[in-house]
């Protein structure tokens, strides 16, 4: 019934069907050609023709599959009235990584969770070029193309391999910068692929050790730091505080103080 939201399988099941069809658009849609239809928080940070299709692909389908539900999308903001009491508000980012997919660089994805009373329950991300697909439900655990997930082994913080991104804004990406260059001899190596959405997948599945970035939105991490939590990964921010625009961090049990401290004292969350 829709006044009582489903379980997060099925939940799931409908992001799925969701997601899947969405990144086949985004996929056709760059084959046949693709250029920048506006900018947003600076020149640099583009949107494309396709963002906004797809997301509104996303909100139709909703429209006609759960038409009493939220949504949170990226480019159109709320797309239906707020979830009430024990209803669903999906979270859409259409094309996460818009840079990488102007460019043509494989790393991009569709990334769509569904959240009840205020916690992700269910959410996929799905890469638009290579059609890799990563899921979770709340207590059911990470998978990839079937296989479950589990996080990295490592504790050693001057081991780990850590995942970041950068702000839009010239002054924000100058104080990350600041802290990339402090954090990198304390740690093995860092590396920086574009979309947030697949660093936590990745971080999941223990490709990488940890992620941590400033800025972020809701439509950035649901999906993907539900999937990074139910493989073992521990997903918040500084000082107890829910991971969000400040920060969000996720690392390993044994990783997450070491790191956590460490951005806390090079001021990770703080400038622009």
């Amino acid at each position: 019934m829709q006044g009582t939201a489903p379980s997060p399988r099925e939940l799931l099941e409908i992001a799925v069907e969701v997601a899947r069809d969405a990144a086949a658009t985004a996929h056709r849609m760059r084959a046949e050609g693709v250029s920048v239809a506006a900018t947003k928080s600076t020149v640099t940070d583009v949107v494309t023709a396709a963002d906004r299709a797809v997301e509104r692909q996303v909100l139709d389908t909703l429209r006609r599959l759960r038409p009493a539900d939220a949504v949170l999308g990226e480019e159109y903001g709320a797309g239906a009235t707020e979830a009430g009491p024990g209803g669903v508000r999906w979270i859409v980012d259409p094309i996460d990584g818009t840079v990488n997919y102007l460019y043509g660089l494989p790393y991009c994805a569709v990334s769509l969770a569904a959240e009840v009373d205020g916690q992700v329950v269910a959410g996929v991300v799905r890469n638009v070029v290579t059609g890799e697909e990563w899921t979770a439900t709340a207590g059911g655990g990470a998978w990839r193309d079937g296989e479950r997930l589990r996080c990295s082994t490592e504790t050693d913080l001057g081991q780990t391999l850590v995942a970041t991104g950068f702000g839009y804004d010239p002054k924000r990406r100058a104080h990350q910068a600041r802290v990339v260059a402090e954090l990198i001899p304390h740690v093995r190596d860092i590396r920086r692929f574009g979309a947030a959405s697949l660093d936590l997948c990745l971080t999941a599945e223990g490709r990488f050790d940890a992620y941590y970035e400033k800025g972020l939105n809701a439509w950035d991490h649901a999906a993907g730091g539900l999937v990074a939590t139910e493989a073992g990964l521990r997903v918040a921010g500084l000082g107890g505080r829910p991971p969000g625009p400040d920060l969000v961090i996720a690392a390993p049990p044994a990783l997450f103080a070491p790191l956590h401290d460490r951005l806390a004292d090079l001021d990770a969350s703080g400038g622009p």
